[in-house]
């Protein structure tokens, strides 16, 4: 529930306990003043009297108390989606009132208006239809005392008088119901305009981050999973510009209804900017959030769009990525980045797939000694610290990984060279920990100062690892992978292959991410613009055997890259 509708309705049924509360007390305060002037006129306290104000005082004790603890236990659920209570409640009160025109002279009683209370309260806080059974029941009352204790030889004028009573209890409900349908007709019109995109009818950005807290903590409470789906429509930035906004708009809507369609009302799915999509599958594991990936993937991929024919892929597709928490994620903002990486994992590899996060330091965890397992949820804490302190440095580890593994894959490294260096990977700015955030986060170019505290961070690094017999292959590729070709790099300036060669790779694929990243002081650059920075390199920064291949794996992976570009890097 929105936030907002549930402090609006948590003070209703707050004013409305407090409304109820006085009506019983306002009850036992008419039988008390009743009965004290009976005993006045008879000039003096008959035992009759006395003892009816004395049950009055206890009934009414009785029953607060009752209607206390009835408000405190109905808090600990959602009572007023509860038929059976809200019937419960209401007969309660019925009853009391019943009661009290009983006390008070029957069909004489002067206070047949108290039933006005319920009236009001059912109706405003329980809409129309049980205000109407209210008024009803309550009429209904009246009347049949009236025709009961009035001779039907005779005028009964009470009955009269309260047939115009009656009608005023059926019109009060009535017009308090049309009122409250009108009222939470308009509300919901503006939870609609505040909550979802107009497009596409989705929530929007802000509706998910509220409800993504709420199942997170839900779902922390009844040991349940959350996964989230973050789907982005395969160059749709391209198909916006050739077939035009219209038709774009309608693709949006369209692949929008297959993103909500059979969720269920535990699950969410909005729209968070331009093509972008997430979904939360409240109480949905992995492999269950898969299959939907799948079957979602599957279905946007068989429809078909204007213009889509003459696309290089002949059809409009999407990319997802998936985690859960908390077996990948242990908070909300760890789903959504690792989500977002496992999505630009699933666009880099050829797009129109579905990616599940992983972490490499999961593996990590199999190859580690027993005595230093610890470390990783060490080393975990301290990525952690440092994402928080430079938002680069997150999802360019987990790119840098991913360019790594192909590259590898593509130099035909052996398992063990793999390994290490994923590791090394995942692990070679691990050094930014000793840097001060103020120089991480600079939106200008860095002072020599400065320039000189950042370049220790391979040897801060390898310091921290330097314990770990485990990671021993790992420390001199994280030490050296900003060395240059040429000799010109640190912290040790080695030529050519005097540094090591998982360094020389790293080397290529961290420099190829930083450059394809915004940075506080500069634009990230196109995949083309990138590959010419690495050409124009080679010999100096960069191993050109290196670069060759990594031009090569980028060819095979990105075939929407201009070939006649691709061609004159090359």
């Amino acid at each position: 529930m929105n936030k907002y509708v549930f402090f609006r309705s948590k003070k209703l049924k707050e004013t409305f306990a407090v409304i109820n509360l006085l009506s019983i007390i306002i009850c036992s305060i008419i039988v008390i003043i009743v009965f004290s002037e009976k005993a006045v006129n008879s000039g003096f306290l008959k035992l009759q009297e006395l003892g009816i104000v004395t049950l009055s005082m206890i009934c009414t004790t009785i029953l607060v108390l009752v209607y206390v603890l009835w408000t405190y236990f109905s808090k600990r659920s959602d009572d007023d989606k509860s038929v059976i209570k809200r019937y419960i409640e209401v007969s309660f009160f019925l009853v009391i009132y019943s009661v009290l025109i009983l006390l008070t002279g029957k069909h004489e009683s002067s206070y047949k208006f108290i039933y006005l209370f319920s009236i009001i309260s059912s109706t405003i806080r329980f809409g129309m239809k049980l205000g109407m059974i209210v008024a009803s029941a309550s009429s209904a009352f009246i009347l049949v005392i009236d025709l009961i204790s009035q001779p039907f030889n005779t005028v009964n004028k009470h009955f009269e008088t309260d047939l115009i009573l009656a009608g005023v209890f059926v019109l009060t409900a009535w017009l308090l119901g049309y009122y409250v349908k009108t009222e939470e007709e308009y509300s919901d019109k503006l939870l609609a305009l505040v909550n979802k995109d107009e497009l596409t009818d989705l929530y929007n950005y802000r509706y998910f981050q509220e409800s993504l807290s709420e199942a997170i903590l839900k779902a922390g409470k009844s040991n349940l999973p959350v996964s989230l789906l973050m789907v982005d429509i395969d160059n749709f930035k391209r198909y916006n510009e050739i077939y035009g906004y219209s038709a774009g708009d309608k693709a949006l809507r369209d692949i929008s209804n297959v993103l909500s369609s059979n969720l269920g009302d535990e699950h969410v799915a909005s729209r968070i900017n331009g093509e972008d999509f997430i979904i939360i599958l409240f109480g949905m594991d992995e492999e269950h959030a898969k299959q939907k990936a799948e079957e979602i993937r599957k279905t946007i991929a068989g429809m078909y769009f204007y213009g889509t024919e003459d696309n290089p892929a002949g059809k409009l597709t999407v990319s997802i990525g998936i985690s859960t928490f908390p077996t990948i994620a242990k908070t909300k903002d760890e789903l959504i980045n690792s989500a977002g990486d496992a999505l630009y994992r699933a666009k880099f590899l050829n797009k129109n797939r579905v990616e599940v996060y992983y972490s490499i330091l999961e593996d990590l965890k199999q190859e580690i000694e027993e005595e230093h397992i610890d470390l990783i949820s060490s080393l975990k804490t301290l990525i952690s610290v440092i994402n928080a302190r430079d938002h680069y440095t997150y999802a360019h580890t987990e790119r840098v990984v991913m360019y790594c593994k192909l590259l590898g894959e593509k130099l035909r490294l052996s398992d063990n060279d793999m390994k290490t260096l994923s590791y090394a990977a995942y692990l070679h700015d691990i050094g930014k920990i000793e840097i001060d955030p103020d120089v991480l986060n600079k939106a200008v170019a860095l002072n020599d100062e400065e320039w000189e505290m950042l370049k220790k961070h391979p040897e801060n690094g390898a310091a921290i690892l330097s314990t770990v017999d485990s990671l021993k292959n790992v420390i001199p590729v994280i030490l050296h992978h900003h060395e240059r070709f040429d000799g010109k790099g640190y912290p040790a300036g080695l030529k050519g292959e005097e540094t090591p060669y998982l360094a020389r790779i790293l080397a290529v694929a961290d420099s190829f991410d930083a450059i394809t990243s915004n940075r506080p002081y500069r634009k990230a650059k196109t995949y083309s613009e990138a590959i010419s920075e690495l050409v124009k390199n080679c010999y100096t920064q960069f191993d050109p055997r290196i670069v060759e291949v990594f031009i090569d794996v980028l060819k095979t992976l990105n075939p929407e890259l201009a070939q006649e570009e691709m061609e004159l890097l090359v």
